[in-house]
């Protein structure tokens, strides 16, 4: 394998921000409390994957977790799937992050745009927390029933989902911009008692009223007992629901009472899409989400007392359980409801004069569009408070890493994370200790024994690989809802590798621990990182009279971001117009996401498959990034290998 040359390191932490670092803190008490030869990162990486007894035991007492019972053992059961950690432990997430509070602190700062810029003090979140999960109560809400909400990054948003922890109900939650169809195949499937929602929203300067999706909701969600509406567009009351203000007031005087539930109690419902079926419904732990983000937040994020951390996202990604998190921590942070392109692509930048951010969360997809529409960051603004930015949802490309830097100089810390919704958090991440060299992300997260496995099982270094976790880690799913079996479970993540987690993402590990993603080694369609299944697109362009067949990929591009590429079959005598352009665009924004509109519509003669009837997805999109279709997929295989001829040369039109 030939040596390939170090990319140009583009920051480098000086000694005293190594010394303030929270990890720098954490390294010096395992030295002295678990007797552990840990001189570097590398090392203390190296020690956490294969002592996990003994790691995720320091995590623990290092963070001072409150049990009322205390655990029998730590890691009791090491299979994959099926660990089981901390048996006997009984705790309460949302206990831990209102453990010590000052109530004349700020918690949140939150705009959007139909609210100027507020704030939240911690007595103020406490007390609406106390209020909600009291009216919860009050409606027959319990441990283990499912509340969803249909509602934007506000505040209220938050004090609901703490209220929901409180009381042991298990939370989900997808973006109002989500169609009826998406929503329904989501929360449906959980069966709801309570929906909490709002009328409408504003996004690019435009109303969307949803009072005709919300009642398609409630028709499609036969559980529900109780429906919640807050009046965020309108301040009128939407006919047979129960108005937020006087929900709220079911609660009003309540204070803070937080259950003793298992180290295993759901905590909340996510939802990842695959390429056949239901959205996968994936279940997380009270305990499990506790340890790993007070972990990734503490040590990764090395968020900090006199922090303001934003992350820009939807209800609907597992951003906002992540930022929603980061009050786990000492910091603070801002929320924002609406588009990061209004009035213009500086709309968040000008948030982050406003509201003081010192770490700036965003999509690898925002940054390169502010490149590449020559958007200038600080030269207008005040930004001197910004110390860092995060980037996820896609790889960020070294031009995204250099433009960085070019803006904001060589003091920013830029880190580059991957993880997911299955965990909920970063498999590889930010270390505020080690230098940032472009184009790659800085390091393996702690506790995650990621490696890069070629097709054989062999781990590869230097090398692309199927990204493996190769051990259990506590914020892995329980389980799948309705996945009695755990069938579902076992053919997503270890149905390739037994016994081994495959995640879905090309990777490469350097020699010298940093590590390059490549994008989705499936099908899936990553936008803004709301991960939807193909099948969802095909439920609805296969649902127009005129088309017969189809295929979508998301196709990375070399300065970064994607193109969601749709092909289709269509009947003879019907052309690809406007029109039918037109339907389609509509359809998928509706029934599934804005985000995953095609970037371009195709029509091809024939969709490629096996002999047994599969389409083609990872292949036919290996072929539009360069690779020589005979690499990518053996004819004899082939139902119709011909037709794999159209996007070879397409390929060669547009490589």
């Amino acid at each position: 394998m030939t040596q390939q040359p170090q990319p140009p390191v583009l920051w480098e932490p000086d000694e005293a921000r190594r010394e303030r670092a929270n990890i720098t803190a954490f390294t010096r008490w395992v030295r002295e409390h678990r007797g552990v030869d840990v001189s570097d990162y590398h090392s203390l990486w190296h020690w956490s994957v294969t002592d996990l007894d003994g790691f995720w035991a320091s995590v623990w007492e290092y963070y001072r977790v409150r049990s009322a019972t205390p655990y029998r053992a730590v890691l009791a059961d090491d299979a994959m799937p099926g660990a089981t950690w901390f048996p006997g432990a009984t705790l309460n997430y949302a206990a831990h992050v209102f453990r010590n509070r000052d109530d004349d602190a700020v918690a949140i700062r939150h705009a959007s745009e139909l609210r100027v810029l507020g704030e939240w003090t911690w007595g103020e979140l406490r007390r609406r927390t106390a209020s909600i999960a009291a009216a919860l109560r009050r409606l027959g809400v319990g441990p283990g029933d499912r509340v969803v909400a249909y509602l934007p990054n506000i505040a209220e948003a938050v004090a609901a989902f703490y209220a929901c922890a409180s009381i042991g109900a298990v939370w989900s939650s997808c973006s109002p911009d989500f169609g009826v169809r998406s929503v329904t195949d989501r929360f449906a499937q959980i069966e709801p008692v309570v929906l909490l929602a709002v009328d409408g929203y504003r996004y690019g300067g435009k109303d969307f009223d949803r009072r005709d999706v919300l009642a398609a909701l409630r028709a499609g969600l036969p559980t529900l007992r109780h429906t919640v509406v807050l009046s965020y567009l309108r301040d009128e009351p939407v006919e047979g629901t129960l108005d937020w203000n006087e929900f709220e007031s079911f609660g009003e005087g309540a204070e803070p009472d937080f259950a003793r539930l298992p180290f295993d109690h759901p905590l909340w419902v996510l939802y990842s899409s695959g390429t056949t079926g239901l959205p996968k419904a994936i279940v997380h732990g009270h305990g499990g989400i506790l340890l790993e983000q007070l972990k990734n937040l503490d040590l990764h994020l090395d968020a900090q007392a006199h922090d303001r951390v934003f992350w820009f996202t939807t209800t609907g990604w597992m951003m906002w359980n992540f930022l929603v998190s980061v009050l786990l921590t000492e910091a603070s942070i801002v929320l924002y409801d609406g588009s990061p392109g209004h009035p213009d692509l500086g709309a968040l930048w000008d948030l982050a004069e406003r509201s003081g951010v010192t770490v700036f969360g965003t999509s690898a997809g925002y940054l390169s569009s502010c490149m590449k529409e020559g958007v200038h960051p600080a030269r207008d603004r005040d930004l001197s408070a910004l110390r860092a930015i995060g980037s996820t949802g896609s790889p960020l490309s070294p031009e995204g890493f250099a433009w960085c830097y070019r803006e904001f100089g060589p003091d920013l810390w830029l880190f580059s994370t991957s993880g997911g919704t299955d965990v909920c958090s970063c498999l590889v991440g930010g270390v505020p200790t080690l230098p940032v060299h472009e184009g790659e992300i800085q390091a393996r997260a702690l506790g995650m024994a990621v490696a890069a496995w070629d097709p054989e099982g062999r781990e590869v270094v230097g090398e692309v690989g199927e990204l493996v976790v190769t051990r259990p880690a506590p914020s892995m799913p329980l389980y799948f809802w309705g996945d009695t079996d755990g069938t579902r479970l076992r053919d997503s993540y270890f149905s390739v590798y037994p016994g081994v987690w495959r995640h879905g993402d090309w990777i490469e590990i350097t020699e010298r621990g940093t590590a390059v993603i490549y994008g989705r080694s499936d099908s899936t369609i990553n936008r803004g990182g709301v991960r939807m299944g193909t099948s969802e697109i095909y439920r609805t362009v296969l649902a127009l009279e005129e088309v017969l067949d189809a295929l979508v990929v998301d196709v990375p591009q070399p300065g970064g971001g994607s193109l969601i590429e749709l092909f289709v079959v269509l009947r003879e005598g019907v052309g690809l117009d406007d029109a039918l352009l037109g339907r389609i665009a509509r359809g998928i924004r509706e029934d599934c996401s804005p985000r995953h509109v095609p970037d371009v519509v195709r029509s091809i003669a024939e969709v490629p498959r096996t002999l047994s009837g599969k389409v083609l997805e990872v292949p036919v999109k290996r072929i539009l990034m360069g690779e020589a279709p005979e690499r990518v997929a053996s004819r004899d295989s082939l139902a119709n290998p011909k037709a794999l001829d159209h996007f070879a040369d397409l390929a060669r039109k547009t490589v």
